[in-house]
């Protein structure tokens, strides 16, 4: 990279077996991700981690979403270029791999809304693995045909799943930086408004782009379900650390908050249940491959679910122990450059097991908008610096 500058990951998605979706057939996709770092060159990357044949990408473009008036899958008019994959408009991702666009000027602030259209011309099914991953924003599916270029490109179907689009990156200068936030449904932002963009990543991409301190990008890495030991709805947080983590374009910090539903076993194997000693084990390694990476890792408390009604019987005073064991190690074991103690930030003090009520989204696992904006505030921007 000429003149001091390096690219760094501005938005990601973490890849992972598509739910509930029949197959594309003749579809244009166009999917929406807000930038965190603002850039003029950028480039896409598109994965078919989960794909057990190749993805044929008949057209992609990318362009500045025309938020004017919510007009839903528009973009500015004239902003809507082409990518490219070594020259070609045209690219085929091989089953389990990931693709990078080429480099494409286009000038997008800190916090832009894009629009990433991808032309699908023959058939993907879903019984061979659609790569992709529930998004809490709107994304679009077209009718039959490619509408890649459209400036307001007609809509077949709604989702509010991320596919196949995994990442986007921008040319930043040297100084800057990238965090990734690795965890599970409370960092991906589950049952968070829709389109509100109030996902704690979301809360510190904001506070970034506002500070006058290092340009940082942010990078959410949220997978729900995910835990630290055992794999679930695509890869443990262990087996995609070096994907999602250090494998990340420009990664300086990352913020780890797993091992909620280790505790949980939502799957209730008597195989999978854990310790905190055993989560901690898992923890630590992450620690030591992040370091060993050049990359400071910051750890994060897990919040309380006491009174959790999203799975029933999901909490009982053992997890609960098991939880104030990783906490207490998360803190003081020096096994991290800094500690987000998300626990302290909105439990109630009254009842240290649950959120407190205004953090709380009513089923006492995911916090609310409010709650996850807390957590957003809790992390401090001098650890970036």
């Amino acid at each position: 990279m000429q003149n001091n500058k390096h690219w760094v990951g501005s938005w990601a998605a973490a890849p992972a077996p598509a739910e509930g979706v029949v197959g594309f057939n003749n579809h244009t996709l166009r999917m929406m991700p807000r930038l965190s770092l603002g850039g003029d060159t950028l480039r896409v990357r598109i994965s078919n981690a989960y794909g057990a044949r190749p993805l044929v990408i008949g057209a992609a473009r990318i362009g500045v979403r025309d938020t004017s008036s919510r007009r839903g899958p528009a973009v500015v008019p004239g902003s809507n270029k082409t990518l490219t994959f070594g020259g070609n408009d045209t690219a085929v991702v091989a089953a389990g791999a990931l693709i990078v666009s080429d480099p494409l000027q286009l000038n997008a602030p800190p916090l832009a809304d894009l629009a990433v259209s991808l032309y699908l011309p023959s058939e993907v099914l879903a019984n061979f693995q659609i790569t992709g991953r529930y998004a809490r924003q709107t994304n679009y599916i077209s009718p039959a045909g490619n509408f890649a270029d459209a400036t307001v490109m007609p809509v077949g179907n709604l989702t509010d799943q991320w596919f196949f689009v995994s990442g986007v990156d921008v040319v930043a200068p040297e100084n800057a930086g990238g965090v990734v936030a690795l965890g599970d449904s409370l960092t991906d932002g589950n049952i968070s408004t829709i389109d509100a963009f109030c996902r704690w990543p979301d809360q510190l991409a904001r506070r970034l782009a506002e500070s006058r301190g290092r340009p940082m990008g942010v990078m959410n890495q949220g997978l729900g379900g995910n835990r630290i030991l055992h794999d679930i709805r695509g890869d443990s947080g262990l087996r995609r650390f070096d994907r999602d983590v250090i494998a990340a374009p420009g990664v300086t910090h990352a913020i780890v908050m797993l091992g909620t539903n280790d505790l949980r076993n939502r799957w209730a194997k008597p195989e999978e249940e854990v310790t905190g000693e055993q989560m901690i084990a898992g923890l630590q390694q992450m620690a030591v491959r992040a370091h060993g990476a050049e990359i400071k890792i910051i750890g994060a408390t897990l919040t309380p679910f006491g009174n959790e009604t999203f799975m029933a019987n999901a909490w009982n005073p053992t997890r609960e122990r098991h939880r104030v064991t990783v906490n207490e190690w998360i803190r003081e074991s020096g096994a991290f450059d800094a500690v987000a103690d998300f626990d302290r930030a909105i439990r109630d003090p009254e009842r240290p097991t649950q959120m407190l009520g205004i953090y709380d989204c009513g089923d006492g696992l995911h916090p609310s908008d409010l709650g996850y904006c807390k957590l957003g505030d809790a992390i401090d921007l001098a650890w970036f610096d």
